[in-house]
């Protein structure tokens, strides 16, 4: 038996609290839960996920997969394919934003994602399972 129920939450250390946070609330329309000026720090939620941002100190390197044991990228869920494209046309047009792959099959699909890094250099991916039932969805 597993000695854990879930994730908590997760901790992304980026580049510009603001920035990152700005990305979250306003392009991906999640909610801003608590901040901590003391770290500083903001949690932020979709309703389902809380992640908590940690400004790094300004001398901080971006993350590199192959060079550095940490998160590699955060995967975030959307519930269908027009989600999908939706919300990669909108993540794609967002100022700062790096995008390595438009939507696209992942392997043979019919699951599809998107690849790119939010303005404050997070890597992340949005993805769509493949299937095509209705899905329930908490808000």
């Amino acid at each position: 038996m597993p000695k854990t129920t879930g994730l908590s939450h997760l901790g992304l250390a980026v580049r510009d609290l603001d920035t990152t946070t700005g990305f979250f609330v306003k392009c991906l329309g999640w909610l801003q839960i608590a901040q901590d000026l003391s770290y500083p720090s903001n949690t932020v939620s979709d309703g389902n996920l809380h992640l908590t941002l940690w400004q790094t100190q300004p001398a901080a390197t971006s993350f590199n997969r192959r060079t550095q044991i940490d998160l590699h990228q955060l995967a975030l869920s959307v519930p269908d394919q027009d989600s999908l494209i939706e919300t990669a046309k909108l993540v794609a047009g967002w100022p700062g934003v790096t995008v390595d792959i438009m939507p696209q099959a992942v392997g043979d699909g019919p699951a599809q994602h998107m690849m790119f890094a939010e303005p404050g250099g997070v890597a992340m991916e949005l993805v769509w399972d493949g299937d095509p039932s209705p899905r329930h969805r908490l808000s």
